[in-house]
C-alpha cells in the first residue's frame, strides 16, 4: 500500500482552497507555507560524503513547523527523555479537561485569551484540591497540553493532564497519595466549572472578547446571562483517562500528546486529486476503526482550525514543575525519596546518536560500501 501524507493533500489541493477566498490567519498562511516547502529544496539541503567510496547523499532540510507532522518525532522523544528526569516516586494520573461545544464559536475567535483561561483553569483547580488535607495535602507536579480536535478533525477543545499523586507539603515534606485518583470526579467537575464561567464572565464585564457572526448575538447582556445559566446547567465531565501505579509508561504515554497535531501521516489512508480517506477510532471503546472521506479543501479548512495563535505555549507546568522553582523543588523531592530513580538517556547525544538509540538507524553507514564512514560536509541554506 503506498504511503500517503498531508503534504501531498497541501501540494494538490492548497491553490484551489486559497483561491475559493477562504479565511487564512497570518499564523494558517505561514504553516501552511512551511508543509508545502518541508523537506524540499525550497528549504535547502544537507550534504553527506563518504569517505571510502565517494558516495554522497543529499538531505532536503525540514521545515521543523510545530503542525507538519513531518517534523515531530525527534522532538517528542527528545521530550519525553527530559522529562524522563522529573519523575518522581509516585503514582501518575492522566486527568482530561473538556468544554462543552456551546463554546466552540466563542472560543475560536478569541483563541489565545481563552486557551490561556483553559490552562490557568485547570491548573488552579488541580492545585487548589491537591492541597486540601482531604484529598492529599500537598502541591503535585503537573504537565498540562492543550489539544482542540476530535478524530474527525472537528474542533474540540480539551486539556490533557498528567498529575503526579505526590508531591511537597508546606512543611517541605513528601507526601504520596494511594494508588487511585485522590480526588473525587464530582468535586473536580465542580470546580472546574464554576472557575472557568466565573473568569469568562470577568472577562466579558471588562469588554475583553471578541464576538464573530457566528456569536454576534452574545453582545446583548440577556442573551450572555441566558447563554452562562444554560452553560452551568451542562455536565461539564472531567475523567481521569489512565492510572500509572509509581512510574510504570506514563511520560512515554504523555509523549502521544504532547508534540502531537490534528493528523498523522499514518492514518491517511489514500489520497486523491479531490478527496482524501483516512481513518478514525471507533465511536465506542471497542468498536473497529472508521474510514472517512473528505473533500481535500474541507480537509485543509479542518486541519487548519488547530493550528494555535503565534507564540502561543500548548504544553505547561505547574506545581512542583514549575519552571521558575523546578529544579530546586525537583532536588529536595530527590533527596527525600533518597535518589533520582530516572534519567535522562539522550542528554548530551549527537542527532545521530538518538537516531540510532531510538529508530535504530545508524546516518553515519554509508549505504554504497557499507562503511561507518558518511560525514557531513555542508549545509545550503534557502534562499530568502
Amino acid at each position: 500500500m503506498p504511503e500517503h501524507s498531508v503534504k501531498e493533500i497541501w501540494d494538490l489541493s492548497y491553490v484551489s482552497f486559497s483561491s475559493s477566498g477562504a479565511f487564512q490567519s497570518d499564523v494558517q498562511k505561514k504553516t501552511s507555507s512551511a508543509i508545502l516547502a518541508c523537506r524540499t529544496s525550497r528549504l535547502g539541503y544537507n550534504v553527506s560524503f563518504c569517505s571510502d567510496c565517494g558516495y554522497t547523499r543529499i538531505h532536503y532540510n525540514s521545515c521543523r513547523n510545530r503542525n507538519c507532522p513531518n517534523c515531530q518525532a525527534v522532538n517528542k522523544e527528545i521530550w519525553v527523555d527530559k522529562r524522563r528526569a522529573e519523575v518522581i516516586d509516585a503514582p501518575y494520573f492522566h486527568v482530561v479537561f473538556t468544554l462543552p461545544h456551546e463554546l466552540n464559536p466563542l472560543i475560536y475567535c478569541n483563541q489565545k485569551i481563552l486557551y490561556e483561561l483553559l490552562h490557568r483553569c485547570c491548573a488552579e483547580t488541580l492545585l487548589q484540591l491537591s492541597a486540601d488535607k482531604k484529598y492529599l495535602g500537598a502541591t503535585p507536579g503537573i504537565i498540562q497540553v492543550l489539544h482542540t480536535w476530535d478524530q474527525e478533525l472537528n474542533y474540540h477543545v480539551h486539556m490533557h493532564c498528567i498529575i503526579s499523586g505526590g508531591g511537597l507539603t508546606d512543611a517541605h515534606q513528601l507526601k504520596r497519595s494511594r494508588s487511585s485518583f485522590f480526588i473525587p470526579v464530582y468535586v473536580l467537575r465542580d470546580k472546574f466549572k464554576g472557575k472557568y464561567l466565573s473568569c469568562l464572565d470577568v472577562l466579558y464585564k471588562n469588554g475583553e472578547l471578541c464576538f464573530s457572526s457566528s456569536c454576534e448575538k452574545l453582545r446583548n447582556s440577556m442573551e450572555w446571562y441566558a447563554f452562562k445559566d444554560a452553560l452551568y446547567k451542562k455536565d461539564w465531565c472531567p475523567y481521569i483517562k489512565e492510572t500509572f501505579n509509581r512510574f510504570g509508561n506514563a511520560i512515554e504515554y504523555l509523549g502521544r500528546y504532547t508534540n502531537k497535531i490534528a493528523i498523522g501521516n499514518s492514518r491517511i489512508v489514500d489520497v486523491t486529486d479531490t478527496q482524501t480517506t483516512f481513518s478514525a477510532r471507533g465511536k465506542r471503546p471497542g468498536d473497529p476503526r472508521r474510514m472517512i472521506t473528505l473533500d481535500n479543501r474541507v480537509f485543509i479548512s479542518r486541519y487548519l482550525l488547530h493550528v494555535l495563535p503565534s507564540g502561543f505555549h500548548k504544553i505547561r507546568y505547574y506545581g512542583f514543575l514549575n519552571n521558575r522553582w523546578k529544579t530546586r523543588n525537583l532536588r529536595l523531592i530527590f533527596k527525600l525519596q533518597n535518589g533520582q530513580r530516572f534519567r535522562q538517556r539522550y542528554e548530551n547525544m549527537s542527532m545521530a546518536d538518538i537516531l540510532k538509540a531510538v529508530w535504530g538507524r545508524d546516518v553515519r553507514i554509508c549505504p554504497c560500501c557499507g562503511g561507518c564512514t558518511m560525514l557531513n560536509i555542508g549545509r545550503i541554506y534557502a534562499r530568502k
